[in-house]
């Protein structure tokens, strides 16, 4: 029997991200067009060099190593900070309380992830080895892009089981955790000492502030925020700070929901009634004090409801998702074609992330998974067989967001020009590969799927 409160939870879900994709993808065309149109492609790319700075007499917030960061900088380093906030946020919620909180529901999508993240680098290393600058780049096809995933499922509606939705969903975040592992391990160089130990005293203080049952969010963001200055400048990539900002911030609730559900019940008890008639819509209204301080109390107790944790992802997800990807996307995804030929795809760099996305990603995923059900460790995802699992497997190869990030990080301007090719060419491999990945699980999926949903 289908779970009415979790197919709205996951109804809810997939349209955020389906609304997101479209602007996703909106973003990634323009920037496309203004990479490549002669009367915009220099303008594109003076746009992101330009220095950003918000200064405090001579101290610059936005600045590394004593110089401002760019444009791009900003919006990698910076506004991509409030990305992995909510990635943190949303894998600490799935792991307490969601699709990852119990081995059983956890094991399946996890499993699946692995293979989804080492089989891709197996194949990128098979194409690029022997070359330590290609090489950089294996970690780029390990990425499943959430939003382009579920906002794809979502083309055939209730034809597709809840079971599948949700095994998709809860490997998309294993594999962002695995994702933020990587780059926390070997995207870090040249570690400052003495900003390392700055970030582990506000992480010390924020984890007080948690244990002492802080529930104040902008104590959370504030220090957040030194946080972030001290991760930028520590040699470790800044938007790790995002994802221990997450893991320190509280998901519970002091008295639980009966204290806070009954006082509000009284609260507005206490509320007196207005009989508003037609008349009256077009006036002015004011409440007496005594009013307005049970309202404050009802608002009050409202927030209570709602851990810090839950409030601060649902009141970042439509900045997140509706300014902070599309910004990112047009920044990061205009591909340069003037600078590539058609055989680009067929060789180094862009081949290896195609391949891996495409071929990878579907292998790694489904294999890690065949095995695990057939050894008996997990179970078919409820109302799934084995032709629409692969389909939605094939899904997994959708790579954009975390792939573009991950290929800045590999492919750094200061390696010098090689570098700069390979990361056009690393972005081609990703569009490409991403593309292949939804047309082909589109295909897939129309073919597995019955022609008619469930009544």
């Amino acid at each position: 029997m289908k779970d009415p409160i979790q197919e709205t939870s996951f109804s809810g879900l997939i349209r955020r991200y389906v609304s997101a994709s479209a602007l996703l993808i909106g973003a990634t065309v323009l920037a496309l067009v203004f990479a490549n149109l002669p009367a915009t492609r220099e303008l594109y790319a003076w746009l992101w060099q330009q220095p950003v700075s918000l200064s405090i007499g001579s101290f610059n917030v936005f600045s590394h190593g004593g110089h401002p960061l760019s444009l791009l900088d900003f919006i990698n380093d910076f506004l991509m900070f409030f990305f992995f906030l909510s990635v943190g946020l949303e894998i600490k919620r799935e792991v307490l309380c969601g699709e990852l909180s119990s081995r059983q529901k956890a094991l399946l999508p996890v499993i699946g992830a692995c293979g989804g993240m080492l089989v891709p680098v197996i194949v990128f290393f098979c194409v690029c080895l022997g070359h330590p600058l290609m090489e950089r780049g294996c970690a780029i096809p390990m990425a499943t892009d959430i939003a382009f995933s579920l906002g794809v499922l979502s083309v055939f509606g209730k034809r597709v089981p809840l079971g599948l939705k949700v095994f998709l969903a809860a490997l998309a975040v294993a594999d962002d955790l695995g994702g933020i592992i990587v780059i926390a391990i070997f995207y870090s160089q040249g570690l400052a000492w003495p900003y390392l130990l700055g970030a582990a005293a506000v992480v010390c203080i924020l984890l007080i502030g948690n244990k002492l049952d802080m529930r104040v969010k902008s104590f959370y963001m504030s220090l957040g925020l030194v946080l972030w200055y001290m991760v930028l400048n520590s040699g470790i990539h800044a938007t790790i700070a995002g994802v221990v900002l997450a893991f320190c911030i509280p998901a519970n609730l002091v008295n639980g929901t009966r204290y806070y559900a009954q006082r509000i019940r009284t609260l507005v008890n206490r509320y007196p009634e207005i009989d508003v008639t037609e008349a009256d819509k077009n006036r002015a209204v004011v409440i007496d004090k005594n009013e307005l301080q049970i309202l404050r109390r009802i608002e009050k107790a409202s927030d209570y409801l709602i851990s810090p944790l839950q409030d601060i992802e649902d009141q970042l997800a439509m900045p997140i998702n509706y300014s902070v990807i599309p910004l990112f996307a047009f920044a990061n995804a205009g591909v340069d074609f003037s600078e590539l030929s058609i055989m680009s795809l067929f060789h180094g760099v862009a081949l290896g992330i195609f391949l891996g996305l495409l071929i990878g990603k579907f292998l790694g995923v489904l294999s890690f998974s065949w095995l695990s059900i057939r050894f008996g460790w997990c179970q078919m995802p409820e109302g799934a067989n084995w032709h629409s699992f692969a389909s939605v497997c094939m899904l997994c190869g959708i790579g954009f967001t975390v792939s573009m990030f991950i290929a800045a990080l590999s492919y750094p301007a200061h390696l010098g020009q090689e570098a700069a090719e390979m990361l056009n060419e690393a972005k081609l491999g990703i569009l490409c590969g991403t593309i292949a990945s939804a047309l082909a699980g589109c295909l897939m999926l129309n073919h597995t799927l019955p022609k008619q949903a469930d009544a």
